[in-house]
């Protein structure tokens, strides 16, 4: 499957907890970190929750 770059753009501090859930379990937590995962359904539902604190990058 192809890869997608993922960087967290926003601080999870003052966020629903389930929004911090999402963030952990893409593999984010702090500012600034790129992770690389799977392009599934899965994962791209994750980013969509989380519009204002992820970007995917090239």
């Amino acid at each position: 499957m192809a890869k997608i770059k993922i960087k967290q753009i926003g601080s999870p501090i003052r966020r629903p907890e389930s929004q911090k859930k999402i963030l952990i379990g893409l593999g984010l937590g702090k500012m600034h970190r790129v992770v690389e995962r799977e392009d599934t359904p899965e994962v791209l539902g994750a980013i969509a929750k989380l519009p204002h604190m992820v970007k995917i990058v090239d």
